[in-house]
């Protein structure tokens, strides 16, 4: 009881410390970033854009308007949302079609999904973050109200028969009901976000009770019954189910950290409204500092690489610190992130993940992951 008070409130005291070195940080480095922190300008970010968009242009989609339509709808939407995150307008050929592709499959229930789909949470909060960023003028919004209340109809709770204090409370899964993870909890989220929901939203707050369970963080509010075992502040895949980690076990029974749900727990407490001097906040970060790496996914090697650039950004940016102080040093990330990820494209434009695992073999969905997360690397104006 002692250690874990101790822990707590070491936890609560660290923003403190990070403040104070982040500080100290932005006052030393913005004059004279290291080599491999330098800074990047708005053109060299637009052409990277450039070569990729022409890439999806040309080469990635079929005559209906799908990208790599034998991998599921979710390929389509994903690289709409991507399209959409950099600026690309919905009347451009690139987006155009596949938009009307996505409207295709707008069901009675309100979801965006083919029929057979075992997939249909996470293809319909993919398909809503592609036409949120398209609903300037209140076109879709009748079809994203539609699809709100489906994903929120999927989301495990109450009406599933689920109480507080089962596991599965407040996750969302892929759609097949078989189990939530937080992978598509975290998508969940974003969708609503999308939508213009903030962490106010019931939803958002059942899905957090979830998030917190699948943090390796010993807390009044974690009852998941792997916290203990491993304690390390980092996050796994579900304690739904008997528990996953896509890293693995430990002799103990505890279920490993890795770096991708990390930072997807991460950004996802960060929406939920949790504040950055909150302990689970804070052991997250600790564990993200002693895991910086921009040539794996640390835990899961070259596995979801590049989900793993995209989740990173995206819970770096709502982090809110431009200079992230991990144990190895300081990082200023975007230009970090954003010269791992211009070294990486290929001659056509492209990007492809040479560990083909979770589909990232296929250029369409990885050039869509990269697009999403070039968003947040986007040099900012005066």
């Amino acid at each position: 009881m002692f250690q874990r008070r101790a822990m707590l409130c070491t936890l609560a005291a660290a923003p403190w410390i990070l403040k104070t070195k982040s500080h100290r940080l932005f006052a030393q480095d913005a004059a004279s970033p290291t080599p491999t922190q330098d800074l990047y300008t708005q053109s060299q970010w637009q052409e990277v854009v450039d070569r990729a968009v022409a890439f999806l242009r040309a080469q990635g989609r079929d005559e209906q308007g799908a990208y790599s339509s034998s991998n599921g709808l979710g390929v389509t939407a994903l690289v709409v949302a991507g399209l959409a995150s950099v600026g690309v307008p919905s009347g451009d050929p690139a987006a155009a079609k596949s938009i009307d592709y996505l409207m295709q499959f707008r069901q009675a229930d309100g979801g965006i999904y083919r029929t057979e789909s075992k997939h249909t949470n996470y293809e319909t909060c993919l398909a809503m973050m592609a036409l949120a960023r398209y609903n300037t003028d209140g076109k879709y919004q009748e079809v994203l109200d539609g699809a709100e209340r489906y994903v929120k109809g999927l989301q495990w709770d109450e009406t599933e028969g689920k109480s507080q204090e089962d596991m599965e409370f407040g996750g969302a899964g892929y759609g097949s009901k078989s189990r939530p993870d937080l992978s598509n909890t975290s998508f969940l989220i974003d969708a609503l976000k999308s939508v213009g929901r903030g962490s106010d939203d019931e939803a958002i707050q059942r899905a957090l009770t979830f998030v917190t369970r699948t943090q390796n963080l010993e807390s009044s509010v974690n009852s998941a019954p792997f916290a203990t075992l491993v304690n390390d502040g980092g996050f796994y895949y579900t304690p739904a189910a008997g528990g996953e980690s896509q890293a693995g076990k430990l002799p103990n029974g505890g279920l490993r950290s890795y770096a991708s749900m990390t930072y997807a727990g991460l950004k996802s407490m960060i929406f939920a409204g949790v504040a950055k001097d909150d302990p689970r906040v804070q052991a997250a970060v600790k564990f993200l500092q002693s895991n910086y790496s921009l040539t794996t996914n640390p835990g899961m090697g070259s596995s979801g690489l590049y989900y793993y650039y995209h989740t990173m950004a995206k819970a770096l940016d709502a982090f809110g610190e431009e200079v992230f102080v991990a144990d190895d040093g300081e990082h200023r990330w975007r230009s970090e992130i954003f010269h791992q990820l211009k070294q990486a494209q290929k001659p056509d434009g492209s990007w492809v993940n040479p560990d083909a695992r979770w589909l990232e073999g296929d250029p369409n969905l990885v050039t869509g992951y990269v697009l999403m997360t070039m968003a947040y690397l986007k040099p900012k104006t005066a």
